[in-house]
């Protein structure tokens, strides 16, 4: 496997001013990563996505280092308005944007809420959802470019929820982007999850969380609730309480040798929480 990080990992010295978008590239590289992916790109006052996106691929191709994938948000049942048709075509102009990057694949969301009209459920809203996705990864197929959802959001983040997602779809060029440690967010053993979804990844994140019962108090500063109420908090990978290795043995049973990429959302300095977690994690993907 080849081992990346997400430009998330780094948002918090980006959001406060110590380090520039762009300079996340060669921080990736110096720090011994594979490959670098973007999650949503902060387009500097005064110039385009499109500019910007170019920017960032020519920084990549002078350091030596790929970009892997392009993350974005997306909302089929309340984006754009509420127009359907319009969320469709604002998403193939970030397929544009990952072609630019030079990145083969793109991550996007597929909604935040469910129909407020209607029966509130999952399966409701893929009659809605599925041909939207499936337009898009039809025109990014035209690009070589593959799409994905991710176990991300509440929504859609249980892996019998994806897997049906995925199944909607029916497209061989629509997929999976893998996060090992989301699946806590809903309350999922993440080594069952991972092994529902494994044959299906296109691409994976590492993320670790420390999780605390929601029959205690709430721990505080950094932490967050679970879907069924628990309280989690992003961990350095190797710290927390995710079966990482037991979900890379699922991931390698499928046969997947894609990237795996650090997805760092601690408490601690950025800098360390990164270090610290790809070490872990290079040797979790030994042992596996």
């Amino acid at each position: 496997m080849k081992i990346g990080v997400s430009s998330y990992s780094y948002s918090r010295l980006v959001h406060s001013g110590k380090m520039k978008q762009i300079d996340v590239i060669k921080a990736a590289k110096d720090a011994g990563f594979d490959i670098i992916e973007f999650s949503t790109i902060a387009v500097p006052d005064g110039k385009t996505l499109e500019d910007y996106a170019a920017e960032l691929r020519a920084e990549a191709d002078s350091v030596g280092i790929p970009i892997a994938n392009y993350t974005i948000g997306a909302d089929f049942v309340n984006g754009s308005g509420g127009d359907v048709d319009a969320e469709v075509e604002r998403l193939k102009r970030e397929v544009d944007v990952a072609e630019i990057l030079g990145a083969p694949g793109m991550r996007h969301d597929i909604t935040y809420s469910l129909p407020k009209d209607g029966p509130r459920t999952f399966e409701n809203a893929l009659g809605r959802i599925a041909p939207a996705v499936r337009a898009v990864t039809e025109y990014a197929a035209t690009k070589g470019i593959r799409t994905m959802t991710e176990n991300h959001g509440f929504i859609s983040q249980d892996s019998v929820r994806v897997e049906k997602l995925v199944g909607a779809v029916d497209n061989p060029n629509f997929g999976v982007l893998l996060d090992l440690g989301n699946f806590l967010c809903a309350d999922e053993d993440p080594a069952i999850a991972v092994g529902r979804l494994a044959p299906y990844a296109f691409h994976a994140h590492a993320k670790d969380f420390h999780v605390k019962s929601g029959n205690g108090m709430n721990p505080g500063d950094g932490w967050f609730m679970s879907r069924g109420g628990n309280y989690l908090r992003g961990a350095i990978i190797g710290h927390g309480d995710a079966p990482l290795l037991q979900s890379i043995r699922a991931l390698k049973r499928t046969g997947y040798d894609g990237v795996l990429s650090v997805e760092f959302e601690g408490m601690e300095d950025p800098l360390e929480g990164i270090r610290i977690g790809q070490a872990n994690l290079r040797r979790l993907v030994e042992l596996a």
